[in-house]
């Protein structure tokens, strides 16, 4: 998978969850702007359906 900075996460069905601050190891950082609690928040690789349009696409709806 090629995830590169900035790029937008959305969910299953195509809401917005973040952007990608840079990918460590097996995990996605978020920017923190995206956060409501001002933190930066991880997502795990394996929950990434597809790459494409500079779009990370996950396999399932956000939280």
């Amino acid at each position: 998978m090629d995830i590169r900075e900035h790029m937008e996460i959305v969910d299953s069905e195509g809401k917005h969850v973040g952007a990608v601050d840079k990918v460590e190891g097996d995990r996605i950082k978020l920017t923190k702007t995206d956060s409501p609690d001002g933190q930066h928040h991880f997502i795990e690789t394996k929950q990434v359906a597809s790459v494409e349009g500079g779009k990370v696409k996950l396999s399932r709806q956000a939280a």
